[in-house]
């Protein structure tokens, strides 16, 4: 059985999902990567779970991709690992472009499975966020960072153009021009910086991340979860929908959210001078 890479902790609503790489800054490898693609699809389809929050262990957020990393020496592995892994190479398609591809582009899907999640995220940063790391923290409706996080896309230092949906978070969150500079040159991006342009939502003393991340993450359990997931798709697709498209998404969407329970319980609760309770109906 492979080593937990990803931890799962699901507590008053709030499922968090913790890289667990720390001795490599939470760099993603391919048993992360088949991990991580798990637990999201695993999180969408939890009912319990209203919010979702992505972090990582120690003092990074996600290095980036360690695809390339050096394979692991004998006894690094328990023996179960080396079974797991040997039936895995086993069953490896040939090393060609199409095989490739396909490979990446499966991985990849952590990325869409994590945009389209039907329920809020949440990206608890702490320190390097780098390449694939800035890519899976714009997947995320937020970002909370500390005021230790740098942010770096790495991937023209190395060579390589980019993946896991970067050109498409930064350009939604930044605009193209700002998203180019960032993916071209591939400055380092300090806290501070990353506030000032839109990166990030909230910034706070590294010492209060975990508090106010999950401030924000019980408020958002708070809120009605049907209502939330409408509110998502409508947000999502008004990137590139045109106005009457749009206007047609939020009328079907808001006839939907009437007819909820959770509808009937705000207009009581306002009648009734009271907090709502939502219950996800």
């Amino acid at each position: 059985m492979d080593q937990a890479l990803v931890l799962q902790h699901l507590e008053d609503g709030v499922l968090t999902l913790t890289l667990n790489r720390p001795d490599k800054l939470n760099a993603l490898n391919p048993p992360m990567m088949r991990q991580l693609t798990e637990a999201m699809s695993d999180a969408a389809n939890n009912r319990e779970a209203r919010v979702v929050v992505i972090t990582g262990a120690g003092k990074a957020f996600c290095a980036g991709g360690d695809i390339a990393g050096k394979p692991e020496k004998k006894g690094e592995l328990s023996p179960e690992e080396e079974a797991a892994a040997a039936e895995r190479r086993a069953k490896r398609p040939p090393d060609t472009i199409v095989n490739r591809v396909k490979w990446l582009r499966d991985n990849m899907e952590t990325s869409r499975i994590l945009y389209d999640m039907p329920k809020p995220t949440i990206a608890m940063i702490r320190g390097a966020t780098v390449s694939v790391g800035m890519a899976l923290a714009g997947a995320c409706d937020f970002r909370v960072a500390s005021n230790k996080a740098i942010f770096i896309t790495s991937f023209i230092k190395a060579g390589l153009s980019g993946d896991y949906g970067a050109s498409f978070f930064l350009t939604r969150l930044l605009g193209s021009a700002k998203a180019r500079e960032l993916m071209y040159l591939s400055d380092k991006v300090g806290a501070d910086e990353a506030l000032r342009i839109g990166l990030i939502n909230q910034l706070v003393d590294d010492s209060e991340l975990e508090s106010a991340t999950m401030t924000l993450a019980q408020r958002l359990a708070k809120a009605p979860p049907i209502t939330l997931e409408l509110m998502k798709r409508n947000m999502n697709a008004a990137v590139d929908a045109s106005l009457s498209e749009q206007l047609d998404r939020e009328a079907s969407h808001m006839v939907m959210s009437s007819m909820t329970e959770d509808h009937k319980e705000a207009i009581r609760a306002f009648a009734e001078k009271r907090e709502p309770v939502f219950t996800g109906k």
